[in-house]
């Protein structure tokens, strides 16, 4: 059953679209309202949301700026934008980000509910469950590749052994100048360890590959190979203009990429799988570059064990003249999270704080403090935000004459409503009944 958060400023339009729903006989298991982008984007972290409705103009918090933040902390949450303009460079930027539909104010019933069932629809597509994939007759299966060619071609670009030449770029029509490497590495067990025969182990990773490329259909010009029998990898590049309209913390949009690929090929492959992130470099002179940061990420990344997806950028390597040793390493990761907790400590009352903003003063990305901070402290990183903030209510509520709406806007909350509720959730009790 699915769960869907419907974001509007106007609460009238939020209790409509979300009674719209109730009513709609989709197997809907809840339906969440919120007024604003903060107070989404905690019922996003605290809850299992598949599908965010959301109005795009709602002061503090736009819609494309929720949909991005809602992205980095759960890249396969689908989005469906609505506005009361039919501007086209929203929907444009919407739909680059992902968005599954732009629709426009006053909405139609029926229309809207059709938006919202295809959106749906297509979160089970990608590819068939493991055991019917490979059971299934595929004596005739012919798989739409690359080419054994271009792949190859492909290969020897990325690890150095050919020239660029402008007749190879145009080939693999190439033209960046942008561009960035991903690489999964799949963790299929050799033949012998499991049941998977040689045959299993080249559809899986054909489907994989398959997954990479309908999660990136509208990532403009991505280019995939084989590495081996277990990696593939992912090129992204991008011209002047899809470089500058990409969301400005480029990082983050990896990430995002990063996380889905190992979600999807994860829950519908059953396939573990360590994803490496290049940087973003300019030339393709530096594709064997960005091959070999992604390549390290993934061997970094084998240390941890409990963890997926690896940016390059997010160790600092020029601090050692050789890979890092596993207590460097780990004395690195105590510093990172023993600063994060102090900024937290420092700024939890200011509104809007966000994971980006804490990782930022970092140098990190959010998704690897968001793994470090669970690891170290027990906490997610924003359920250690909540917990700052309920503690300091709780003694502001039982120890001073202040109001209701005073303790929220003291802790960070810009709606009373939106306080309480969260109040509420964490201690079990609403504010007045604490104070009682």
């Amino acid at each position: 059953m699915y769960k869907i958060l419907v974001v509007d400023d106007e609460p009238l339009i939020c209790k409509g679209l979300a009674g719209l729903l109730n009513g709609s006989g989709i197997d809907i298991g809840a339906v969440y309202t919120a007024y604003s982008g903060h107070e989404a984007l905690d019922y996003i972290r605290m809850e299992e949301i598949d599908l965010l409705v959301t109005d795009i103009q709602m002061g503090e918090m736009s819609g494309i700026e929720l949909m991005q933040q809602a992205k980095m902390v759960k890249p396969w949450v689908q989005t469906i934008i609505i506005s009361a303009h039919e501007t086209f460079q929203y929907a444009q930027m919407a739909l680059r980000l992902g968005a599954r539909d732009y629709l426009i104010k006053p909405l139609n019933s029926e229309n809207f509910l059709d938006s919202v069932r295809n959106a749906l629809l297509k979160m089970e597509r990608p590819v068939a469950q493991i055991d019917e994939f490979l059971s299934a007759d595929t004596d005739h299966f012919q798989m739409e590749e690359f080419g054994p060619e271009k792949n190859e071609l492909l290969q020897r670009l990325l690890n150095g052994t050919v020239s660029l030449q402008e007749d190879i770029l145009e080939e693999l029509r190439l033209v960046g100048p942008y561009f960035s490497v991903i690489r999964m590495k799949l963790d299929i067990p050799l033949e012998g360890e499991a049941s998977y025969s040689e045959r299993d182990i080249r559809l899986l990773r054909y489907a994989a590959r398959n997954v990479a490329e309908e999660l990136l259909h509208k990532e403009e010009k991505i280019l995939t190979c084989y590495l081996g029998e277990r990696d593939i990898c992912i090129l992204l590049q991008w011209n002047e203009t899809e470089y500058d309209e990409l969301d400005i913390n480029k990082i983050n949009h990896l990430e995002m990429i990063g996380r889905s690929l190992h979600h999807h090929v994860q829950k519908y492959l059953n396939i573990p799988a360590i994803i490496g992130i290049s940087q973003i470099l300019k030339g393709a002179e530096f594709m064997p570059v960005l091959d070999r940061q992604a390549d390290k990420a993934i061997v970094w990344g084998g240390k941890h064990g409990d963890y997926h997806v690896f940016y390059y950028g997010d160790f600092n390597w020029s601090n050692y003249a050789q890979d890092p040793t596993a207590e460097e390493l780990t004395t690195q990761n105590n510093r990172i999270v023993d600063r994060a907790k102090q900024y937290i400590e420092d700024n939890y009352s200011q509104k809007g704080l966000t994971i980006h903003e804490v990782a930022k003063k970092n140098h990190v990305s959010p998704n690897y403090l968001s793994f470090l901070f669970k690891k170290n402290t027990g906490y997610n990183l924003w359920e250690y935000v909540i917990k700052l903030r309920m503690e300091e209510s709780k003694s502001l509520l039982l120890n001073t004459d202040l109001r209701r709406y005073e303790i929220a806007e003291r802790v960070g909350y810009e709606s009373p409503e939106h306080f309480s509720k969260i109040f509420k959730k964490y201690f079990g009790l609403s504010p007045s009944e604490l104070k009682k």
